[in-house]
């Protein structure tokens, strides 16, 4: 993939995802799948993904044990990132992404110890632009009466990883 389309296709997740305050982030569990509202950092998307947690959480044991996860985001449009996720402790960048609505969310601040970052390296993103009405009620109609869908091309996939 050349640096144009990934750097087009970024653009293309960033404009989608940039006024979603809420993210629900999926991890693996010995059980299966678990999902859970996470609050989307105000950062430009650059490929990476940030989200904040405490390390008394079940998502941050979980990311240690299975690093595979995805995030979706449900605004305008619909947008499913695939990914691995690490645990970040650098100060330097808790102390640059926190904000006052951490601090009466979490109940501390960004020097605790307790307090960590996720950064989700998107490998695949998937999304929906459901902007568009006449292709929105072709694809509901399609599906509604068991036809192929693939043709209202309402969704598209971009891979991400290098």
């Amino acid at each position: 993939m050349s640096n144009m389309i990934k750097q087009e296709e970024l653009e293309t997740l960033r404009e989608l995802i940039k006024d979603i305050d809420t993210a629900m982030l999926t991890t693996v569990t010995e059980e299966g799948l678990v999902s859970r509202p996470m609050k989307t950092q105000e950062v430009e998307f650059d490929g990476d993904l940030w989200f904040f947690t405490k390390k008394e959480t079940d998502k941050y044991e979980e990311i240690l044990h299975d690093q595979d996860v995805n995030v979706a985001y449900a605004g305008k449009s619909y947008v499913s990132v695939r990914g691995r996720a690490e645990i970040v402790e650098d100060l330097n960048k808790k102390k640059e992404l926190w904000s006052k609505a951490y601090e009466k969310i979490m109940q501390t601040s960004y020097d605790d110890p307790s307090v960590v970052l996720i950064k989700i390296k998107a490998e695949a993103a998937e999304y929906w632009e459901m902007g568009n009405l006449t292709k929105k009620m072709a694809f509901f109609y399609k599906r509604m009466t068991g036809q192929s869908s693939d043709s209202t091309d309402v969704n598209e996939t971009v891979e991400l990883k290098n």
